[in-house]
């Protein structure tokens, strides 16, 4: 079963996705809150798999929501979705880089949205490639202030260098197995060793780092 904790500060977005997901056997909406600092209290209560947050919210935001349920060790088995209106907005960025796993549009379409909590539930990123690009965009034309050199890589292989550089280009694990000639297991094994490395949370705040530890340089823009 699939626990899942709503938190949006908007009743009638809380109970639309509620009966979204209360209509699937194998998914459990476990609780529901109205603000950031609430839903780290639930996330600490009720230990679900998948947060699905609100970016804005008051009293605490969602990317504060984030920081907090990604440093609680105690919160480690829990997924954070991000929650916004507008897609690729300002603050997705920010929510990548604060733990988030991925990020969902709230006008999704249902089939799209309850795929995409199994997806988070099994600890996959929903980072599509186009999402990816966005990133890559985002990189090229406001790149965040505070950027590693290359330190800490050192850790990973050759391999997982390679198998790194290519997710962070928003090739997905069977593109990434192809690419380099081996089995799409094979490339997720070189993916989930590289995470735990650079103890990333997920694929989504490893591709983040392969940019900012300078792995994959972002492409020059067309003048």
């Amino acid at each position: 079963m699939i626990r899942v904790l709503l938190v949006d500060d908007q009743p009638l977005i809380r109970s639309g996705f509620r009966a979204l997901l209360d209509l699937e056997a194998d998914i459990e909406v476990v609780a529901e809150a109205a603000d950031g600092q609430e839903g780290v209290a639930l996330a600490r209560e009720y230990l679900p798999d998948v947060a699905l947050i609100d970016i804005q919210m008051p009293v605490m935001d969602g990317i504060e929501a984030t920081r907090h349920i990604a440093a609680d060790p105690a919160l480690a088995g829990v997924h954070v979705v991000m929650l916004t209106n507008y897609g690729m907005d300002e603050y997705v960025f920010d929510a990548l880089r604060a733990g988030a796993a991925g990020f969902l549009v709230k006008d999704i379409v249902p089939d799209d949205f309850l795929h995409a909590v199994r997806v988070a539930a099994r600890g996959d990123a929903l980072l599509a490639p186009a999402v990816t690009r966005r990133l890559i965009d985002r990189y090229v034309t406001q790149p965040p202030p505070a950027r590693h050199t290359g330190g800490g890589l050192e850790v990973l292989t050759g391999r997982e260098r390679e198998v790194v550089a290519l997710a962070a280009r928003g090739l997905p694990n069977d593109e990434i197995a192809a690419r380099l000639v081996i089995s799409p297991s094979t490339a997720k094994t070189h993916i989930n060793r590289a995470m735990a490395k650079l103890h990333a949370r997920d694929r989504a705040q490893l591709v983040v780092l392969a940019y900012e530890f300078g792995l994959v340089v972002p492409p020059p823009r067309n003048p």
